[in-house]
């Protein structure tokens, strides 16, 4: 316990970044990811290039190679003296935002294609078809593989500390580089993302059952 107590005050502040960098990442992710899945299934042939190449670019490329471009270039291009919190954040939810964008596409293909086509025959626009009809619908389907998708956001958070970003895997370093044994730091540590992760997985069961259908 002593290594908590002694150090809470970081703990603490890592803890609360891990959950400001895990809450923005996913706001930025989802929204994104809705926006890409509905280029992927978009009738106009650009926005589905335009989806197509983000998701294969951002699944393929390492999340480490991309907090490297997000943090050492896109300053020195682009936005010069934005904070190391903002960019993590950044490259955190693009590149989740592929694989929400792919989560949320399987979904709307479980959609009869009937129901479209009607929306379509009562003179609605594609936007209005998919927030109206298609996506409402999909949104069963598409919770439980979304809940995983927000948890290895939740892990993949750790990578931000080794730039610069204050979360818990920064506060696991600064207990190693103090000679504490490393076994209950990461303890501390790995119960703290327990208190994330299992977070995450109650609200999204509350919504499952919210939505459930009988059969």
């Amino acid at each position: 316990m002593n290594v908590l107590l002694d150090h809470f005050s970081d703990f603490r502040d890592g803890f609360i970044g891990t959950v400001s960098i895990t809450a923005v990442s996913t706001v930025i992710a989802l929204v994104l990811g809705l926006v890409i899945a509905g280029f992927r299934v978009s009738p106009i042939p650009p926005l589905r290039w335009f989806g197509t190449a983000w998701v294969t670019l951002l699944r393929n490329t390492p999340l480490t190679l991309l907090f490297l471009v997000t943090t050492f270039v896109v300053p020195e291009i682009l936005f010069p003296g934005m904070s190391a919190f903002v960019l993590g954040s950044l490259a955190l939810g693009f590149y989740t935002s592929s694989f929400i964008c792919e989560a949320v596409r399987s979904g709307i293909n479980t959609v009869p294609l009937g129901q479209a086509e009607a929306a379509r025959s009562l003179g609605m626009t594609f936007p209005q078809t998919l927030s109206l009809i298609v996506l409402p619908q999909a949104t069963r389907t598409v919770l439980p593989p979304l809940s995983s998708i927000l948890i290895a956001l939740t892990k993949n958070s750790a990578i931000a500390g080794a730039f610069s970003v204050t979360e818990l895997f920064g506060w696991q370093k600064l207990m190693g580089e103090e000679g504490y044994d490393i076994v209950p730091v990461f303890l501390w540590v790995a119960l703290a993302y327990l208190v994330v992760t299992f977070t995450i997985s109650g609200v999204f069961r509350l919504l499952e059952r919210r939505m459930e259908v009988a059969r």
